[in-house]
């Protein structure tokens, strides 16, 4: 799901300056005698005002967090595997960018109380990108690009990209000027040579995820069944790998794929279209364990573990087999011989990292 974050606003209560000399002069008046006998009453305890979140607003922030860790642990995935990633590899600006119109219109009164406006607001900056080095942050405003006004309004993403799509190529960096506290500056941002793999969080409790070719989804149900970063790492890359290897084509699942992928980023979606596998073609295990092997170099690219990959997926196996409708292993069936081609690449990579060599197939 694509989502945007924002900063968050706190607010103080403000008191009188008569305040001070009032409790002195209570402070002041306890002194008095208290008959025997005679209980003085206690003071009551008047408890503070509650803030009450409106459910949409505290829903697009939970959802919000989960898809900034989801993107956190995606950075060094697709900045350090260019090499890995084949004819996928493209020049990226390194952030993103989204205006309150980026929500269903139900949302959009909850991005706006996040601080999101019509103008266009940077929600994240990929980790180890020339955006990152330059110093680019969340939460500033595009004012321009290469001495052009940013498109503000609803459609202002999609006229940006347009915009950004011809500079990317026969470029090292791109001037973009934003607006921080109120000034504006101007910074060189080099272009990041990166998987161009779009990575999306799924509305959905399944736990699963996608490749189509072009994007990667791991659903809010996956997410939670990871219990660290390593793991995620290598769900994320187990579909990055499908991608490189071109598997939704050879299977013809590329339009079915991209259909579910669709669906499941909206902050509504349609669960009656889940039927069975979602129309989803189980991986052969050839394609699975080729998959896995190349995913393992991913994630050891990234300088996460893969120590505990065959543990993760034999416990992610067990806990949703195969009979567990849109659940991973639905589609994944193989895993007895995927194991073993894990352990064997698990033993290769670490007998290079050993050694020093190159971490590559």
């Amino acid at each position: 799901m694509r989502l945007t974050n924002a900063p968050a606003w706190h607010g103080f209560k403000r008191y009188a300056a008569v305040t001070l000399p009032l409790v002195l002069l209570a402070a002041c008046s306890t002194t008095e005698n208290i008959p025997p006998g005679i209980v003085k009453p206690a003071t009551p305890v008047v408890a503070p005002p509650v803030v009450v979140v409106p459910p949409q607003q505290a829903e697009l922030k939970s959802l919000i967090a989960l898809q900034d860790r989801l993107y956190d642990v995606a950075a060094p995935l697709l900045v350090n595997n260019a090499l890995l990633c084949r004819n996928n590899a493209r020049n990226l600006l390194g952030f993103t960018a989204k205006t309150k119109y980026s929500f269903t219109a139900e949302f959009i009164a909850a991005a706006s109380s996040l601080g999101l406006t019509d103008q266009l607001q940077i929600t994240g900056v990929l980790a180890g990108s020339g955006a990152a080095k330059v110093g680019l942050q969340r939460g500033d405003l595009l004012v321009a690009i290469q001495d052009k006004p940013v498109p503000v309004g609803a459609d202002a993403e999609r006229q940006t990209a347009l915009m950004l799509g011809p500079l990317v190529n026969g470029r090292n960096n791109i001037k973009v000027t934003v607006a921080r506290n109120g000034a504006n500056q101007t910074m060189n941002v080099p272009l990041t040579r990166a998987c161009a793999f779009g990575i999306e969080l799924g509305n959905t409790d399944n736990v699963i995820s996608y490749a189509d070719g072009r994007r990667v989804l791991v659903s809010t149900g996956m997410m939670k069944f990871t219990q660290n970063d390593d793991e995620l790492a290598l769900v994320i890359a187990k579909e990055m790998a499908h991608n490189s290897l071109t598997h939704a084509s050879r299977q013809r699942n590329t339009a079915t794929m991209t259909g579910v992928i669709d669906n499941l980023i909206r902050l509504r979606p349609d669960t009656t279209s889940l039927s069975g596998a979602a129309g989803v073609k189980p991986y052969p295990q050839q394609l699975d364990a080729a998959a896995d092997k190349l995913s393992l170099y991913m994630v050891a690219r990234a300088g996460y573990k893969v120590d505990n990959a065959a543990a993760f997926w034999q416990r992610l196996a067990t806990q949703y087999p195969a009979t567990v409708l849109n659940g991973y292993t639905a589609i994944h069936p193989a895993t007895d011989y995927r194991m073993s081609a894990i352990q064997q690449a698990v033993a290769d990579i670490q007998a290079k990292q050993a050694g020093g060599a190159v971490i590559q197939p």
